[in-house]
């Protein structure tokens, strides 16, 4: 088989192959790839989630990370791993069962309501799940059927897209309004439930919704708007309440999805709507029925949530490492699109390319992840990099010094 334009999307199916095969060949993929002398994904980390890490690697221990969404610090937060501690220490590592029939505890109860009540919703608009992905992917199965129409972005996260399975789903260009409300009107009258799904901050891009006018279309044509600001909590927003604060749109969105896994610096999900929703989904998503929830490690995720008002500097932080960083890129000649978050594009284009400029900064210490297709088109491939509060100046310096020496170089070896 000649891999030279293949991608990871083209081993999903290969049409008269068994799965057995399907692999050997996609392992073989893998070593003509390089992977095996330079693992850009699946690296080992030998120590914890930081802006520093240390790495199983043949070139050197130390690197400067961007590959991480802990983006104010918190897994590394004293007070937030003495609480997780402290719930392990009382309850044990795990619930034991789905919330449903057993596992659900009053440290679960205490972190719905804290999460509600981050976003000025009463105690019982939450429902809390074991991971983000499945925050959107449980909750879409079971909120729409199919006589129903889900209306997403085109650049929203791979769990929406798994969430839409059951029901009806039409695609609108990335933040293309125009293409939106063409959408919602000619589907008028056809579907017994619409919703637009969007994300407040896109994964790849950085770039931010248009909120404001997309709440305006759904409350124009009747349907209902769930907003996945994953990477919005904690970073955008006076108070870190994420891309819809500022513009006063908390109140004003039907369902709010995220996860813990992020700014709270754990692991879950969590589904903002009214009471009547979020009992619906507690009883009917498959996901509180049959899987077991989180144990009670959960009590650090509750810290977390406390210590964004509690301790403002870690966002301020963040974000003048965001303006310093973005500010110098520019200056170096590298395009980083229309970023407004922590999220930073390096935007190379060409795929090879893009591969080697990776191998060229990770052999010098900076650890940041390839994006290639299918995760972007073909000829949008990019280094995504990541900031967080705990970066320090010295660190982001020496990352500039490596991106600006290899840009001059311009130059994609051999694989």
């Amino acid at each position: 088989m000649n891999f030279d334009k293949l991608t990871f999307k083209d081993f999903e199916n290969i049409p008269g192959i068994d799965l057995a095969e399907r692999s050997k060949i996609f392992k073989a993929y893998l070593s003509y790839m390089g992977f095996d002398d330079f693992q850009s994904y699946r690296v080992v980390g030998k120590s914890g989630c930081n802006a520093e890490m240390s790495l199983e690697s043949n070139f050197g221990d130390r690197f400067i990370s961007y590959v991480s969404n802990d983006y104010l610090g918190f897994t590394q937060h004293p007070k937030v791993k003495a609480s997780a501690i402290a719930g392990i220490e009382e309850y044990g590592t795990g619930a034991g069962a789905s919330p449903l029939i057993g596992g659900f505890f009053n440290y679960h109860r205490l972190l719905e309501r804290k999460i509600a009540a981050f976003f000025g919703r009463d105690e019982d608009c939450s429902v809390i799940y074991t991971t983000g992905y499945t925050a959107n992917s449980a909750s879409l199965q079971s909120l729409l059927q199919k006589e129903d129409l889900a209306i997403v972005d085109m650049a929203v996260h791979a769990s929406v897209h798994e969430g839409c399975i059951l029901t009806n789903k039409k695609t609108f260009l990335h933040n293309d309004l125009e293409s939106l409300e063409r959408i919602l009107q000619n589907t008028m009258e056809t579907y017994r439930t619409r919703m637009i799904v969007v994300d407040g901050v896109y994964s790849q891009d950085g770039d931010v919704a248009h909120l404001a006018e997309i709440v305006a279309l759904a409350k124009r044509y009747g349907a209902y708007l769930m907003v996945d600001d994953a990477h919005g909590i904690g970073v955008l927003g006076r108070t870190g309440r994420g891309a819809l604060e500022d513009l006063g749109l908390l109140s004003e969105v039907d369902f709010i999805t995220g996860t813990f896994s992020k700014t709270f610096g754990a692991i879950g999900g969590y589904v903002i709507c009214n009471s009547e929703n979020a009992y619906f989904l507690k009883f009917q998503s498959r996901q509180q029925i049959f899987s077991a929830t989180a144990g009670a490690a959960t009590l650090g995720i509750v810290k977390a949530i406390e210590l964004i008002d509690e301790e403002p500097q870690w966002k301020q932080r963040l974000n003048d490492n965001m303006f310093y960083f973005k500010q110098n890129l520019r200056t170096i000649g590298l395009d980083i699109g229309n970023t407004e978050s922590a999220i930073i594009p390096l935007k190379l284009g060409d795929p090879v390319r893009t591969v080697d400029f990776n191998k060229q900064i990770f052999r010098q210490g900076i650890y940041a992840n390839a994006i290639l297709y299918p995760a972007v088109s073909k000829k949008d491939a990019r280094i995504r990099m990541s900031l967080s509060a705990l970066h320090t100046r010295e660190q982001l310096d020496r990352t500039l010094e490596v991106l600006e020496d290899v840009a001059k170089m311009n130059v994609v070896t051999d694989r």
